[in-house]
């Protein structure tokens, strides 16, 4: 732990807390668990870090990754291809909803935001609509740590304190149904859309694009709301002439029930932005997918300037284009979607009881994410404050027991990989409940 302290600075992460809170060095890892190097295994409960869909070490991703290694590792995409990458595209055009034909490739979700941010702006001005340059979205929402994504974000724990440096962006109420039966949801869904009318009606002239999370807004501490709200943005945005980004890089590829979120709203984005699950959590990967009309925008001759001359040195790395693949395979053969259902069932039965919990405020799911809202007061619903860390004391008692959790602030979560299995499901909920009396005691 000291070789590691002394030269690298963690991710979202106060380093001075390793004075008390180890390191944790793992060694391997195979199907839903991680193994440190003095044998302890741990189960990585949120996929380490909403990636991992299939397990760690998953055969079949080895292989094809494996195979591709002794073929290509790696070329400029800028006036090359190759198989992989074209065969990616042509998948990912027959699963997404109909219209997303063209797959423009990035490194990771924060990249593929701001491509899809340049890209709706480029767009319009490329078709002389030059005043449509300023983005709409919804409170709480969270799009990445790059300045574009941060502005377009509205977590005040990331985007506080580099605001000065952020664009100006409108942003409305977030529809989100915390506390509400679901069958109150739609009804509050179409309440809080009202906001979004009524700034599109004011602001469209000026508007490039609406970007919204669908159904579950993850780093805004797993708060969800239903299809409809996205059904009725796709018909505004389409009334008043503005685009849709849809940012699917943590509830895309199954997560929410379905292989995409927007499929529930029977929707297509004018730009959906993938990652995460798209390469089953073994390389850096991301596409932003978008139509026949926002493509013809940008073709033309080289010297009209209207080309999106955007790229990144890895864009549409063979090596992850191939795990990609492995990971689509596994979706088609294992019958993925269909499978997830028993589960995300076993998880609903053994986590509706902690709502009995004298400190549990909402516990609310949408397909393979559960989340658990610890609050101080569950009558007023009142948050306990962020300076006590209750999540944290969650986090060590998970790891004590041999599970991977890592909350959001007061916010317990499951996010865990596919392959987990109904006894590892109740011994996630047995550890949850002991976490919530732990982290809850005064």
């Amino acid at each position: 732990m000291q070789r590691d302290l002394a030269s690298l600075w963690h991710p979202c992460t106060q380093m001075k807390d390793h004075e008390t809170l180890p390191v944790t060095p793992i060694k391997r890892g195979k199907g839903v668990w991680l193994e440190d190097f003095e044998g302890n295994r741990y189960l990585d409960a949120v996929s380490s870090w909403w990636v991992n869909i299939f397990g760690h070490a998953n055969e079949r991703i080895n292989a094809r990754i494996h195979e591709q290694l002794d073929t290509l590792e790696h070329v400029i995409l800028s006036g090359f291809t190759h198989q992989p990458v074209v065969e990616l595209s042509e998948r990912l055009g027959r699963l997404a909803p109909d219209g997303l034909g063209h797959c423009f490739y990035a490194d990771n979700g924060s990249s593929a935001i701001e491509v899809a941010l340049k890209m709706s702006y480029h767009y319009w001005r490329n078709v002389g609509r030059d005043e449509k340059k300023r983005f709409l979205t919804i409170t709480n929402g969270y799009h990445g740590e790059t300045l574009g994504a941060l502005a377009v974000g509205d977590v005040a724990l990331y985007t506080a304190t580099y605001q000065s440096l952020l664009l100006d962006v409108l942003k409305v109420p977030a529809p989100d149904c915390y506390g509400l039966p679901r069958e109150q949801w739609d009804a509050h869904a179409r309440a809080m859309f009202a906001h979004m009318e009524e700034a599109l009606a004011r602001h469209h002239h000026e508007l490039a694009a609406v970007i919204v999370e669908p159904l579950i807004q993850c780093a805004g501490g797993m708060r969800m709301y239903p299809p409809l709200y996205l059904t009725l943005l796709r018909e505004a945005c389409d009334r008043y002439g503005v685009h849709l980004i849809l940012d699917e890089i943590a509830v895309g590829f199954g997560r929410t029930g379905t292989m995409f979120a927007c499929e529930q709203a029977a929707i297509r984005p004018d730009f959906l932005c993938l990652s995460k699950a798209l390469t089953g959590g073994y390389l850096p990967l991301s596409v932003v997918m978008t139509t026949d009309e926002i493509y013809n925008a940008f073709y033309d001759d080289y010297t009209t300037l209207r080309a999106f001359l955007h790229s990144h040195s890895y864009t549409g790395n063979p090596l992850a284009c191939a795990a990609a693949l492995a990971t689509l395979d596994i979706f088609e053969q294992d019958d993925v979607i269909n499978a997830n259902r028993a589960k995300s069932d076993h998880i609903e039965r053994v986590t509706s009881g902690f709502r009995d919990h004298p400190q549990v405020g909402d516990v609310r799911q949408t397909g393979m994410v559960v989340a658990i809202e610890m609050v101080k007061d569950k009558v007023n619903q009142t948050p306990y404050p962020w300076q006590e860390r209750r999540g944290l004391r969650v986090f060590e008692h998970a790891m004590s027991r041999g599970a991977l959790l890592r909350p959001l602030g007061n916010v317990i979560y499951w996010m865990p990989p596919y392959v987990i299995e109904h006894d590892e499901i109740d011994f996630l909920a047995e550890v949850t409940s002991e976490g919530l009396d732990i982290a809850t005691r005064d």
